[in-house]
């Protein structure tokens, strides 16, 4: 089993934080998408998005996205875990995820990609070339402020995003907000909440994977 990984991507720090919580180790090949090994025929003939990260089963099959990734791992091995323990948990969890990638992860990405010049012609992921649409950088930025005061309301009345427990609603914010520094965008000083969160969840060993 092998994952592909570059470690200063969000996605693939999504599952190698995942990974960590878990306790599990497999091996690892670096894809340097700054050199655009993505696109090189070797990588691009098993996965035709040219994405990263992408977990290859020791039986050949091959497995893109973090998400559906992480799905597998917590299937495999469900302890501890991360997706809720129960009907309403695995909901909560469920929509809570779901909002800080439509509401966090995706706003910085387009803010990131539309606005930052190394990805300048390659403003999407993927196999198609796009160029970037500035005016998309200045909506995501403000729907990053939205996105902020959001997880800080949340959190001042949860201890983690989705509940008593940490999740992978939590994983994913955390690489959110790390992410958006490349654009200078950071927690507010009157968002305590989110503060404390963050400095919480930094700590965790995971954090560094």
């Amino acid at each position: 089993m092998k994952l592909y990984d570059y470690h200063r991507a969000p996605n693939p720090r999504r599952v190698r934080i995942f990974l960590a919580e878990k306790g599990i180790e497999i091996e690892k090949a670096e894809i340097d998408l700054g050199s655009k090994q993505q696109m090189e025929t070797n990588y691009k003939t098993i996965n035709s998005r040219m994405s990263v990260p992408m977990l290859e089963l020791d039986d050949g099959n091959i497995i893109t996205e973090s998400i559906a990734i992480c799905r597998y791992f917590e299937e495999t091995q469900p302890d501890p875990t991360l997706f809720g323990n129960n009907p309403l948990d695995k909901a909560t969890v469920e929509m809570w995820h779901r909002r800080v990638e439509l509401e966090g992860l995706m706003p910085i990405s387009d803010a990131v990609r539309n606005s930052v010049e190394f990805f300048a012609g390659r403003a999407m992921a993927g196999p198609i070339d796009f160029v970037q649409i500035p005016a998309l950088a200045e909506r995501a930025n403000i729907r990053m402020a939205f996105f902020y005061n959001m997880l800080n309301e949340r959190l001042n009345e949860s201890a983690y995003i989705a509940g008593s427990n940490f999740s992978i609603a939590d994983i994913t914010a955390l690489v959110a907000i790390d992410f958006a520094r490349i654009i200078k965008q950071r927690i507010g000083e009157n968002q305590t909440a989110l503060q404390c969160w963050y400095d919480k969840v930094s700590m965790r060993p995971s954090a560094v994977a």
